[in-house]
């Protein structure tokens, strides 16, 4: 069977590209930043942390860490991650780079670039604020694109740490 499939592809019978695949990250039916549907988006990324939460409460390691790879490659969840960084109130501070995601052409696009290969943090961006002493207190902010990324992985993290704190305790975990 194996065999017979490698030789039809071989001779060009049969396009890999014609396999159909139904992943999260995969399901891209939006092109502009106001189409995408976040219901469906939200809905998604729930399921798969539910998914999270139920292997690791069963102890299964593996499906973890492969549940959180897919997680964190999906696009429901780069544009969730992206949506939560834009729609807080620092949203209109700019890190070293001096680049802020305010049109929703730049956003939608930002949601494309969330790529774990070849990334590498960019330097905090240093300011001085005052106290309410009168004294300055430093302050990193840190780019666009690094908020986004530590929002993508705080949804992939976020379910294994839930699962793993004590019940009782409420904050400061």
């Amino acid at each position: 069977m194996f065999y017979k499939k490698l030789i039809e592809l071989i001779k060009g019978e049969k396009q890999m590209n014609e396999i159909k695949t139904s992943c999260a990250s995969t399901d891209r039916k939006w092109s502009t930043w106001e189409s995408i549907d976040w219901n469906k988006c939200e809905i998604a990324v729930n399921k798969l942390q539910a998914r999270i939460v139920k292997a690791q409460k069963a102890g299964k390691h593996g499906r973890v860490k492969s549940l959180q790879w897919v997680l964190t490659h999906s696009f429901y969840a780069k544009a969730l991650a992206v949506k939560r960084v834009t729609s807080n109130s620092g949203s209109d501070t700019a890190g070293v780079d001096k680049v802020t995601w305010s049109t929703p052409n730049a956003r939608f696009k930002a949601i494309g670039e969330l790529k774990r290969r070849g990334y590498k943090p960019q330097p905090l961006k240093r300011v001085n604020i005052k106290k309410s002493n009168g004294k300055l207190r430093p302050l990193g902010i840190p780019t666009m694109k690094d908020r986004a990324m530590q929002a993508l992985y705080l949804l992939a993290l976020e379910p294994v740490s839930e699962t793993t704190a004590d019940s009782n305790s409420y904050g400061f975990r």
